[in-house]
């Protein structure tokens, strides 16, 4: 194979050589480590809820329960079958937003420039790097210059300068200036290849992930202490250990948590689907959780606020020419394609003017004479010459010419003057605009209770004119304010500003982090290199429409779509998650907080278990099957950031668990004492007033109010109804439990309808009174 590093640097490879490259050294990508979907199904039954529901399973097959451990076995395979459905389900979404932000580079091929996926590169390829690009793979400059940030793959603090004939490692970041380069090493052969083959299944994890699984850990203590002093007694009072570990078995199964990895991979999925519709792609599935709380968001200037395009704002002739003259003179000091930025915005506030003449010669920017030139013939055919430059560069001196500099300066505007044959023409106050939807994002933002930050590298003057005419606010610093200061301090500055300018990357990663230090839950947007480590560090980084490469890898959302409404979606979709979540942990609380209450008391007065181990096994299935469709549920969102309160949140559902255990006793009493039902009859009326109640109970704290004000969806509608019925049938007729007559279910069915409209009043008094949703 010829030496890539030979090949001419004019036309690159041809098509045919890249495509024989590509078949021999591979795709430049690390190639994923695809577990073993056999072994990741049988994953699913190894973890601390699984070990609990087996353990309950081999107590219930010692105890002779052949039927009992089937069920058992039978739960824990449907979860499994659920998460793995709802994992594939994650894992095919995640691989296509992969395939929507994968990065493409240019490359020269067969003589033409032409963008193609990063992956598509082989070995001699060239490739052109501009700034904010990151290196797809290990490259050796051939022209240009440029300083590149090393950091993440060396820890060099300070960017590294390189030209032609230095190498570059892929995913170093262009921070200053473009270069030329040939493509040496790919995929898995370069340096950071050999690197991310070793990290590449890292990932962070969920704060309310951690909350979650908090809560249900100390609800299965509740249930092994439950059944701790149940069994105690059970011996003291002669039962065998067969009779203990049923007791044992019954109780474990009241307390496990089975659905809820289910129930979570479903409301990520459900959230990401939503979102994608909104053009918000979510490449970290958790950070959607995490984002409800978010109470501070950090708006980078440059390409979020504002569009990232010079404007003409203000013209300010110095002679006797109008405004109009003074800006169609200055357009004919431009280079006519408009490739600088300076040039292309005079260019457009000049177009509709019409031409005062026609250019004859250009000299572009000249860093000693510090302006451009160009001699035009005006339309009455006198030829001129035309500078544009600073202002103290063409106009050294002059007092007007700099108190009108001033003046545009203060306004948050940069000047630049233009000179005809040497005299002033005029000054042209130029500006990067705010998008047209900045100043309503910034009001919606506010509406939802979070406290919009805005961070740019401006100078203060610009920073704060933008920030005042967005609604932000004009308590604008300095960076260099916060450096040096103790960090208490800079914590103070922080909460008491509305933004900071002239901000370096560092600081913008400073400010997050402090902000987080003071208890704050942080947002941050931004397109470019300098927000990448700002986007990292916050609970939600979302990277906007067009943002480079780097910025785009640091987030965790990325939008898709011009404008910025995918912030204000991505907090209402994630405040919808949390209330989800909020109901799912309220109801399996009181879940707990009712059976384990009622088979305690029940065995404490009668000296038996109230609910038989088939029933407890059956009751389980009802309530995952319930449990999983408050994943897909209507709700509202909260006007504020969302946050997780577990004392208030526990206490709350436990006095309503225990006021649901008080209704299953009357149901018990009512079955003893009026309908006369033997031992075994009972248990059946006690379970089915149990799975009744699990869907009246998940109906009510659903709703923060009362349970009608506003409807659930008809997804849980209809499961809720289909659990019901099932189980109505199941006791009508006898199949698995002993038979009770019509009197018995509607008798049971009546109390748990008034009951519940008794207990929905009783959540709103308790929900008010601890503060939870």
């Amino acid at each position: 194979m010829a030496d890539p590093g030979e090949r001419d640097d004019e036309r690159g490879l041809t098509g045919a050589e890249a495509a024989r490259l590509l078949e021999e050294v591979g795709p430049n990508e690390i190639p994923e480590r695809r577990r073993n979907p056999v072994f990741a199904f049988l994953a699913r039954y190894w973890g601390p809820m699984p070990w609990l529901l087996e353990l309950a399973a081999a107590l219930a097959l010692l105890a002779g329960h052949v039927t009992e451990t089937a069920v058992i076995l039978v739960l824990l395979t449907i979860n499994a079958v659920v998460g793995q459905a709802q994992s594939r389900s994650a894992q095919r979404a995640v691989a296509a937003l992969g395939r929507e932000l994968e990065a493409r580079v240019p490359v020269l091929r067969d003589g033409a420039w032409a963008d193609i996926a990063a992956r598509e590169l082989v070995p001699g390829d060239v490739v052109s790097l501009a700034l904010g690009a990151i290196a797809p793979a290990d490259v050796r400059v051939t022209s240009g210059d440029a300083d590149v940030d090393l950091s993440a793959l060396t820890g060099e603090s300070l960017p590294r300068p390189v030209a032609a004939g230095d190498g570059l490692p892929a995913g170093a970041v262009m921070c200053r200036g473009a270069v030329r380069a040939r493509v040496t090493a790919t995929g898995e052969r370069s340096e950071l290849g050999r690197t991310a083959a070793l990290v590449r299944d890292a990932r962070p994890r969920s704060r309310q992930q951690g909350l979650l699984f908090q809560i249900v850990r100390s609800m299965m203590y509740v249930g092994v202490a439950a059944s701790v002093v149940v069994g105690v007694r059970a011996l003291v009072a002669g039962s065998g250990l067969v009779d203990v570990a049923s007791l044992v078995v019954t109780f474990l199964m009241g307390a496990v948590p089975v659905a809820l990895p289910a129930v979570l991979a479903i409301v990520q999925a459900a959230s990401a689907r939503a979102l994608s519709r909104e053009g918000v792609l979510v490449t970290r599935l958790d950070a959607v959780e995490d984002a409800a709380g978010i109470d501070v968001f950090c708006l980078d200037k440059t390409g979020t606020i504002t569009a990232n395009r010079l404007e003409v704002t203000e013209v300010v002739p110095l002679c006797d020419r109008s405004k109009g003259d003074a800006l169609a003179l200055a357009a004919l000091s431009c280079e006519t394609t408009g490739a600088e930025a300076i040039d292309a915005a005079i260019l457009r506030a000049a177009g509709a003017r019409g031409q005062a003449g026609r250019q004859l010669a250009y000299t572009p920017f000249d860093p000693a004479l510090r302006r451009t030139e160009a001699t035009a013939c005006l339309a009455d055919g006198t030829t001129v010459l035309l500078a544009k430059g600073a202002p103290r560069t063409l106009a050294p001196g002059d007092e007007a010419v700099q108190r009108h500099v001033e003046e545009l300066s203060a306004r948050g505007l940069r000047c630049v003057a233009v000179t005809l044959d040497g005299a002033p023409l005029g000054l042209l106050g130029l500006s990067d605009p705010p998008r047209e939807d900045a100043a309503e994002l910034v009001a919606r933002v506010r509406a939802h209770g979070v406290r919009p930050l805005m961070l740019t590298g401006d100078d203060v003057a610009v920073a704060r004119e933008v920030a005042r005419s967005v609604g932000i606010g004009d308590r604008l610093l300095r960076a260099a304010d916060l450096r040096g200061l103790a960090e208490a301090d800079q914590i103070a500055l922080v909460e008491a500003s509305d933004g900071f300018a002239e901000v370096l990357p560092s600081d913008k990663h400073l400010i997050v982090r402090l902000l987080q230090e003071a208890g704050h839950s942080v947002g941050m947007t931004g397109d470019g290199v300098n927000d990448a480590p700002a986007l990292a560090q916050a609970e939600l980084g979302c990277a906007v429409d067009g943002a480079t490469d780097v910025a785009r890898s640091a987030a965790s959302a990325v939008l898709t779509r011009e404008g910025l409404g995918g912030i204000v979606d991505t907090l209402d979709e994630s405040r919808r998650s949390y209330q989800r979540m909020l109901t799912w942990v309220v109801n399996k609380v009181t879940k707990v907080v009712e059976v384990v209450a009622l088979l305690s008391a029940g065995y404490l007065l009668t000296g038996d278990m109230l609910v038989s181990l088939m029933g407890m096994s059956l009751l389980v299935l009802a309530n995952d099957f319930a449990t999983m469709s408050i994943a897909t549920d209507n709700v509202r969102t909260s006007s504020s950031p969302d946050a997780w309160d577990l004392r208030s949140v526990t206490a709350a559902a436990g006095a309503l668990g225990a006021l649901f255990a008080l209704e299953d006793l009357l149901v018990a009493a009512l079955g003893a004492f009026v309908l006369h039902l033997d031992a075994a009859q009972l248990q059946t009326l006690v379970m089915y007033a149990l799975v009744v109640n699990s869907q009246v109970r998940i109906l009510t704290v659903r709703e923060r109010g009362r349970l009608w004000e506003s409807a659930p969806s008809a997804g849980m509608l209809a499961v809720a109804a289909l659990v019901t019925a099932l189980f109505t049938v199941l006791v009508l007729l006898g199949w698995v439990v002993p038979a009770l007559a019509p009197a018995a279910v509607v008798a049971t069915l009546s109390v748990c309808a008034v009951g519940g409209l008794a207990l929905d009043a009783a959540k709103v008094a308790l929900f008010r009174r601890f503060s939870v949703g």
